[in-house]
């Protein structure tokens, strides 16, 4: 069966055909680097992991790059309390997000893209911008023209004259129409910009502002707007034209939008082929989101669940619907969890015993493995349908359980791909760890190696410099690198 997916350029269900035969090249809009990663952040990162794995099932190559958003009011509003500086705060929050991403096992990027890392980039981009007539200069900001983009509005399915204003008043009146959107912003900071977005443990904002970066360009000193940044970083790292674009539901307008319109006015060539968006999650009727404060931080949910549970959370609702969170959600969650890696123990306990014949026949069960197997691959090409590729799962599982129950004599071929099923789709699709929560063996072997990096500081303290580089020297033997700071030692596994 074909892959087919849902467009929401388009508004319809498409057969997949990435501009290559074996490679694909998937960006995901990231995280600006302001506040902890939330269940909500998750839900989108886990569907596109899960879309990267099943497209690697399928055989191609997955060009897969997400950015960090390290510039924005957002993290000048937090300096102070999580940071000296906003590059201070950028640092600390990209830290957290890999370890989240660790932590819920999702496979490596290509590349995580940093704006800061992008600004000649984006100079070039708004420059072209500039030249081509769809963007102008205006008191040192640069604005992109909406009229002067044809298909403006088109992945929101809005019309031009019904489109918001786009931007904060000061804006407005350097624009010459309402929805243009800034792709360079003159000089830094302001303290009325920050003020909605700060704590009370921040810096005043007089002083987080004089923090805030900036960049010479050819309209001045100032700072990259949001949208423009994921177009150059995308088309850095990829192509001008990619195969899949991931985003929150969200993000569809202004960001995706706007996202569009300068990359294609600038390129003259289709910017992203398949635009998907993750339903939001909800909680109480209310959208997860840092500013409500009525989040679950990822690294609470996976010390408190394991990312086994989280993950199985997420996967219960298929990528594009929206999805709430509640107790009862997620006990739901662990309950099948449970059940997918209780069989997953009894097929391989039963395998693995001397009860298992190589002769042996059970067909309803090797029925229900070849069941397994194609449900779960049909679902999965309906539009990454992982609620019924679990339910695909989760039924093998009862044939597992049945067969070990009813029979004295194992059917070997029938468990053994039984396992391989359970390990290929539930491992290499789901990014579940059967056999062991490799998340908490994760966190187990950093607070370990955190409390060997503390008798090795207490040793230099006394003054056993020998055995305090011997304790060094057996981290690194175990794969652990230990660099000593001026902020103390740090360490990589």
């Amino acid at each position: 069966m074909t892959l087919h997916v849902t467009n929401t350029l388009t508004g319809e269900r498409e057969p997949f055909e990435p501009a290559s035969d074996d490679e694909v090249l998937l960006y995901l809009c990231g995280l600006t680097t302001s506040d902890p990663a939330h269940l909500g952040h998750a839900r989108t990162w886990v569907h596109t992991d899960v879309i990267h794995r099943w497209l690697e099932q399928l055989g191609y190559d997955v060009r897969h790059v997400e950015n960090f958003t390290d510039v924005n009011e957002k993290i000048v509003a937090r300096v102070g309390e999580d940071g000296d500086s906003e590059a201070d705060v950028a640092r600390n929050y990209i830290a957290e997000f890999l370890e989240d991403m660790r932590a819920l096992n999702l496979l490596r990027t290509e590349v995580y893209p940093r704006v800061t890392e992008h600004i000649d980039e984006i100079l070039d981009l708004v420059g072209t911008l500039i030249e081509e007539g769809y963007a102008y200069e205006s008191n040192g900001s640069v604005y992109f023209d909406v009229t002067t983009f044809e298909e403006y509005g088109t992945l929101s399915n809005q019309d031009l004259d019904e489109i918001e204003a786009q931007g904060d008043p000061d804006e407005q009146a350097e624009k010459r129409h309402p929805a243009d959107f800034a792709l360079w912003k003159a000089d830094g900071v302001a303290p009325d910009e920050i003020e909605e977005h700060r704590h009370e443990e921040a810096a005043p904002p007089e002083a987080a502002c004089e923090t805030a970066m900036t960049w010479d360009s050819p309209w001045g000193e100032g700072r990259p707007g949001w949208h423009i940044e994921c177009s150059a970083m995308s088309m850095t790292h990829l192509d001008r034209t990619f195969d899949i674009h991931v985003a929150g539901r969200d993000l569809v307008f202004p960001h995706n939008e706007n996202e569009i319109a300068q990359a294609e006015a600038a390129t003259g060539q289709r910017f992203a082929r398949y635009w998907l968006h993750t339903g939001l999650l909800e909680t109480e009727g209310d959208k997860m989101s840092s500013s409500l404060r009525n989040f679950f931080t990822v690294s609470d949910a996976v010390e408190e669940f394991g990312a086994n549970v989280v993950r199985t959370f997420f996967v219960s609702t298929v990528y594009s619907a929206k999805q709430t969170y509640s107790e009862d959600a997620l006990a739901e969650a662990e309950e099948r969890w449970e059940r997918l890696e209780r069989a997953y123990d009894a097929a391989v306990a039963a395998c693995d015993s001397v009860d298992a014949y190589a002769k042996a026949t059970d067909d309803e069960l090797r029925a229900a493995v070849d069941a397994a197997r194609e449900d779960f691959r049909t679902a999965m090409n309906d539009d990454f349908n992982t609620r019924e590729a679990l339910s695909a799962l989760l039924e093998l599982s009862t044939a597992v359980n049945r067969h070990v129950d009813e029979h004295g004599e194992y059917d070997y071929p029938g468990l053994r791909r039984a396992v391989e099923t359970f390990e290929t789709y539930g491992e290499g699709v789901f990014g579940l760890s059967f056999g062991g929560e490799a998340t908490g063996d994760v966190r187990l072997a950093e607070d370990l190696v955190e409390l060997v990096l503390d008798v090795r500081e207490a040793e230099r303290e006394a003054g056993n410099y020998a055995r305090a580089d011997d304790l060094r020297d057996d981290l690194e033997a175990l794969g652990v690198e230990v660099q000593d700071t001026d902020d103390g030692p740090e360490f990589r596994i």
